[in-house]
């Protein structure tokens, strides 16, 4: 076990890295995080800066000289950094698993590897790949970059094979996928922890709703049926052993409307749909990072309450005011803010978030979905986005 007060190193100093931050310390280690961004929400709590790129050669020896474990908290680090790491210190998950989920090419070909269903899909690598197409390709579809695309970017619809070159062109003919469009019931995941000896944890399913491709509203429970929890959890743990896993991995799922469900992405860090363990688990999904990567026994994920988190954009920012009017939203006592301590509000940009919580033993979050929307249209009113 790597005890406190250990140096812990993270790549990447987003929303993410701080909440890892704060839970690290709390139990007593030390964080040294490694982010070009002077005004990361990690770094400026974390023990240490390194305030440069992903791929400085004297950032990254430092890392390793001082840090008994590295991690990470996004997963487009770069290859040659995660490789070099892990060959100067114990970075965990590995640089395979990095590899695999900041590719979209290569991670469908793992999970149909590893017997994982996925929606039909074939890679767009060069305009003349178009001539492949099979004619019974089921439109429409979607056509998303292999690399770099988050929060609904990189990714054009396409309603017939005539779209795709125009499509490719529009996404800078990069390698892409092309993915079908699937018939939706609606969309979950599931967040776990796997500790270094191949134990794991999932947090209970999640629902979640998306607006403009960025993740608008997640609710626990999720309104599926057992069946559907059961496999989704076995899926995700699945996913987990075949990466030979350690740390917080998050796997979203697709549930069809014939009741299938089939897998969208993964993710090799804690995820925005898991921030809902911060005030509704008995362990957040930061703790459990920092427990799963440094050995020590991983906690039970057990949900204390219904519960509903909801993202805050930037566009909720007013232009005459460094914040917006939280006075409504902190009069419910079952809401929590959580900030992000960005300086820079722009629309899109994830500036924070909401949980509002159910009475324990309630069952099920529609009380709390409802008063969510309710606080977030009120902000809305007052950015000047909705009439009043």
């Amino acid at each position: 076990m790597i005890l406190p007060p250990a140096v812990l190193g993270l790549l990447g100093g987003g929303q993410l890295g701080r909440y890892f931050t704060l839970s690290a310390r709390t139990m007593g280690y030390r964080v040294w995080v490694l982010d070009p961004d002077p005004h990361s929400p990690a770094g400026g709590l974390a023990d240490r800066h390194l305030c440069a790129e992903f791929d400085d050669p004297a950032a990254l020896r430092e890392l390793a000289e001082h840090a008994s474990v590295v991690t990470c908290e996004f997963e487009n680090v770069p290859a040659a950094s995660a490789e070099w790491l892990a060959a100067h210190a114990l970075l965990r998950p590995d640089p395979r698993a990095l590899a695999i989920a900041q590719d979209r090419i290569e991670e469908k070909r793992f999970l149909e590897q590893a017997d994982v269903a996925v929606a039909p899909w074939l890679p767009i690598e060069r305009l003349d790949a178009m001539r492949e197409l099979p004619p019974e390709w089921p439109f429409p579809a979607i056509l998303k970059t292999a690399r770099l695309g988050y929060d609904g970017k990189g990714q054009v619809p396409v309603r017939s094979a005539a779209d795709i070159a125009p499509a490719f062109r529009a996404l800078g003919e990069v390698p892409c996928v092309l993915e079908q469009r699937i018939d939706l019931e609606r969309e979950v995941s599931v967040v776990l922890a796997r500790d270094p000896e191949g134990r794991s944890r999932a947090f209970p399913v999640s629902e979640n709703v998306h607006r403009g491709g960025i993740l608008h509203l997640s609710r626990v429970p999720a309104r599926v049926d057992a069946n559907i929890r059961a496999q989704a959890e076995a899926v995700a743990q699945h996913v987990a052993e075949r990466l030979e896993y350690c740390g917080v991995l998050a796997v979203e799922f697709f549930v069809t409307s014939g009741g299938d469900l089939l897998v969208n992405e993964i993710a090799p860090r804690p995820h925005n749909s898991g921030h809902y363990t911060l005030d509704a688990v008995s362990v957040s999904q930061f703790e459990q990072q920092v427990r799963a990567v440094c050995g020590l026994a991983l906690a039970p994920a057990e949900l204390t309450a219904p519960v509903a988190m909801l993202n805050l954009l930037g566009e909720l920012w007013p232009e005459d005011r460094p914040m917006p009017d939280f006075s409504h939203l902190l009069g419910h006592g079952r809401a929590r803010l959580h900030l992000y301590g960005k300086p820079d509000p722009r629309p899109g940009r994830k500036m924070g978030h909401i949980n509002v919580l159910g009475a324990p033993g309630e069952g099920e979050a529609s009380q709390p979905v409802r008063l969510a929307e309710t606080l977030w249209s009120t902000l809305r009113v007052q950015a000047g986005l909705e009439g009043s």
